[in-house]
């Protein structure tokens, strides 16, 4: 009559994941892009070892588009002479090719590379946070600002 629970949750949640993204900032936006390429990469990991290959095909491909459409297209090339942006577009581009390869190859140590790298990117990240007391003067944290509706809407 009510549905089920889970039918519930699930809404509750995506309630939830509508309000976070509609009241972040862009920086706490981009630290939740780089939390789901990174949960993404994780259960690509899992699925690789299961040999679950739609599933694992799922989540390489969720966490490129995450990172192609979210990450990479919401850098800022005109803050700093556009270095810091052209540097992080070089390493969104590799991490796709290479989640890609990954894909193909079934390489698990490719999948971690990629979750390496972005881990290191995301606490650097987390250390220019604007809302965090000293940082909020710091020009590298425009380096990615981005319009969050049209990027999430993609993904």
């Amino acid at each position: 009559m009510f549905g089920s629970p889970s039918r519930g949750a699930n809404a509750y949640a995506n309630v939830a994941m509508e309000t976070g993204v509609t009241a972040a900032t862009p920086h706490k936006l981009t630290l939740m892009l780089m939390d789901g390429a990174s949960i993404a990469i994780v259960l690509a990991i899992k699925h690789m070892q299961e040999r679950n290959i739609i599933e694992k095909g799922r989540k390489i491909t969720q966490a490129i588009l995450i990172i192609d459409n979210g990450l990479r297209a919401s850098l800022n090339h005109k803050v700093g002479g556009g270095e810091i942006a052209g540097n992080l577009d070089a390493l969104y581009s590799y991490m796709s090719r290479t989640l890609f390869s990954a894909n193909v190859t079934n390489k698990p140590e490719l999948l971690e590379e990629v979750h390496g790298l972005l881990s290191q990117i995301k606490e650097a990240w987390e250390a220019i946070d604007p809302d965090r007391s000293g940082n909020a003067a710091n020009p590298a944290s425009n380096a990615q600002n981005f319009h969050a509706s049209q990027h999430f809407a993609k993904i």
